[in-house]
């Protein structure tokens, strides 16, 4: 008999825990209270092309590392921050000193790249952007490159070069540099080097050395990679498998571990989709997006001009232009004259 009343109250706590959980899961218009993330839109291809649209016609590699440093944009700020601090850095002494450094093997890579890394630092809402694309849909994104580059070589706008090659592989349009210790970062117009005018990202910003006004492409530094050949991160380690749609990193697909991107809801350093106000977020004003960053700005004693560039050790001079670019032509007005922000 004991056991039986035992028994009977132990039935109704599990009741009563039951009700509790059903009551806590549903608010009074009946409608569940569990958080199940919801699947953040996709982009449409379209979409897709404008985004990838200022990095397409990039050496594979330096797509590469751009792709997953992208996932990681508080890095990215954080790089470009030093990077731009320590120009007194050069060569063998600026890879060890960005070797000691906390970010990801990517973000590393990219100190390579000054340019590169100010403009993914200055345009934040696209780097952001693009590291959601590329974290939720590798293939899309993989694909939007490769159709771009074939758009701008029907333009007659992408071919080989004495800075690098674009040869065929199975379908798929490779950029490889010409000299594989000297690495060119082609300057064009993302908006008009593919024939038909695409529509600017919201916000862009143009930012000198990557950006060459008119409709073809040109190159400016020349950026030696042999320094960093020796480290984990450098160039020879990085590379695009086309039919695998990702970016490669020590001979196998490149893994983010940045949550930043994680559409279950662990999105910690809040760079979702919609973290950003494309409008105007880093363009001619202090965009609310990210913790207190200001307007695209230059660190003092930089230059803007439209020859400038960071000579960290090993870097070329020199430029070269095909077809109907040219520095002559002027850059973007968003250059405001090549003076300083």
């Amino acid at each position: 008999m004991k056991l039986s009343k035992r028994l009977l109250i132990l039935l109704l706590c599990c009741s009563l825990v039951q009700f509790a959980a059903q009551a806590d899961s549903y608010d009074p218009t009946g409608q569940s209270n569990e958080q199940s993330p919801a699947p953040a839109p996709q982009q449409s291809p379209q979409e897709l092309q404008q985004l990838v649209a200022p990095i397409a016609l990039y050496p594979d590699a330096l797509i590469a590392q751009i792709l997953a440093a992208s996932t990681y944009p508080t890095e990215i700020v954080e790089a470009d921050r030093w990077v731009q601090g320590h120009s007194d850095l050069k060569g063998e002494k600026l890879a060890k000193e960005v070797d000691k450094q906390p970010w990801d093997p990517s973000v590393k890579a990219l100190a390579q790249f000054p340019s590169v890394l100010e403009n993914m630092d200055k345009n934040l809402s696209w780097t952001s952007s693009l590291g959601d694309a590329y974290a939720n849909d590798p293939q899309g994104v993989t694909d939007a490159v490769q159709t771009m580059r074939q758009q701008a070589r029907n333009a007659g706008n992408l071919e080989s070069t004495e800075q690098e090659n674009v040869t065929d592989q199975d379908g798929a349009i490779d950029i490889a540099p010409a000299n594989p210790d000297v690495v060119y970062v082609p300057a064009y117009d993302p908006w008009l080097v593919y024939g038909a005018p695409i529509v600017a990202y919201p916000g862009w910003y143009p930012v000198p050395g990557i950006f060459l006004g008119g409709v073809g492409i040109g190159f400016g530094i020349g950026f030696g990679v042999g320094y960093f050949g020796g480290f984990g991160w450098g160039w020879g380690h990085w590379g695009y498998d086309w039919h695998g749609r990702r970016a490669i990193y020590d001979h196998h697909a490149f893994v983010s571990h940045s949550r930043t991107f994680d559409r279950g809801g662990l999105n910690h350093d809040n760079f979702g989709r919609g973290s950003f106000s494309h409008g105007d977020a880093f363009h001619g004003g202090g965009g609310a997006g990210f913790r207190g960053s200001s307007a695209p700005h230059f660190q003092p004693g930089t230059r803007s001009s439209a020859f400038s560039g960071f000579d960290h050790g090993g870097n070329v001079r020199g430029f070269s232009s095909r077809g109907r670019s040219s520095f002559g032509g002027g850059f973007h007005g968003g250059f405001h004259g090549g003076g300083r922000h």
